[in-house]
């Protein structure tokens, strides 16, 4: 990594990177991951008031002789402003600060891309989404990138909102056909992958609104008190991936139900999204349904950043910084403080 650290907006993020890039460099991160080489940190989070939170998490990829750590926080009152930060693995001095709003969305959607590559079936071209928030045309976005889609149906439980949604994917992807739902149901039948992006409590669908053979990327519910499909899923799905094992353990309420309670702490048939990449091979043939739980985590972010920042390097994109400067603390009582006592 080059010696002078780097602060690398989000206008410098989207001008480096498109989502495409983005599927590429975190398959390659993914990868890693399989061989040993590059490790997770799993999220750590603090909370306050009444919905007021801040998390952190990391990775380090040997590889690039590069470490990192992402962190946020929500409140209320404002947004989010997550930062991304790398170091040299070896020095540990600082390579770059990310400012990591798109690059969240874009690794989000890209793991999504991935899950969808390898676990839905090869010729999968209608597609519905639940949700249409600030997530969702990433999300889209990333499985038409692996799936030439045919149908995009909508549903988010506000019509206005859906309806909007809606005129966006037309603009976005005019050789799809857009279609409209009243209800979850009507989005899901007969769809052969369906992505939850939402921030549901209750169960928005159920086994019985999934056809056989479909794929679902179940992406929004990431804390215990969140749920978007019922457990009869389940039963019908003999492949079942998330990103992160030890965060899915943690917070995911969906799977500590049925692999804690039903199956009675049986967590075997889970895999790891890293050893499907890895092993390369397509969906088994007569899989009933598919699954894949994407929890977040930080490997997927830093893998992005690398990327990020090894162009930003070649292009001298982003503002030089200087290096952090070291100081020794004042350990001496001044007159002030001593009269004061």
């Amino acid at each position: 990594m080059a010696d002078s650290p780097r602060w690398i907006t989000e206008a410098d993020v989207v001008r480096l990177i498109d989502l495409g890039d983005a599927i590429e460099a975190l398959s390659r991160g993914l990868l890693e991951e399989a061989a040993g080489s590059a490790r997770n940190m799993e999220k750590t989070a603090a909370h306050w008031g009444k919905s007021s939170n801040m998390h952190a998490i990391g990775a380090v990829f040997e590889g690039a002789n590069v470490f990192g750590t992402k962190t946020w926080g929500n409140t209320p009152e404002g947004g989010s402003t997550p930062l991304l930060i790398l170091w040299d693995a070896t020095s540990a001095k600082l390579c770059a600060i990310i400012e990591a709003r798109a690059l969240g969305q874009m690794r989000t959607g890209a793991m999504s891309a991935i899950a969808t590559r390898w676990m839905s079936a090869e010729d999968a071209d209608d597609f519905a989404i639940i949700g249409s928030g600030k997530q969702a045309l990433t999300q889209v976005a990333a499985v038409a990138a692996v799936r030439r889609l045919r149908r995009i149906r909508v549903f988010s439980p506000t019509r206005a909102k859906r309806i909007a949604f809606a005129e966006k994917l037309r603009s976005a992807f005019p050789g799809s056909e857009i279609r409209m739902a009243d209800d979850a149901a009507r989005a899901t039948e007969g769809t052969s992958i369906i992505t939850l992006i939402t921030r549901a409590r209750k169960p928005v669908i159920t086994a019985a609104m999934v056809a056989r053979g479909a794929h679902v990327n179940a992406a929004g519910a990431i804390t215990k008190e969140r749920r978007e499909f019922s457990q009869d899923l389940f039963a019908r799905a003999p492949l079942v991936a998330v990103d992160t094992l030890p965060a899915t353990h943690e917070l995911s309420a969906e799977f500590i139900d049925w692999y804690d309670g039903t199956r009675g702490g049986d967590w075997s048939p889970v895999q790891t999204i890293s050893a499907i990449v890895a092993a390369a091979r397509p969906r088994p043939a007569g899989t009933d349904l598919s699954l894949f739980k994407p929890m977040g985590m930080g490997l997927s972010d830093v893998a992005l950043g690398i990327e990020i920042l090894r162009r930003a390097q070649a292009s001298g994109t982003g503002r030089a910084l200087p290096h952090p400067g070291f100081a020794n603390p004042r350990i001496s009582i001044s007159a002030k403080e001593e009269t004061a006592a």
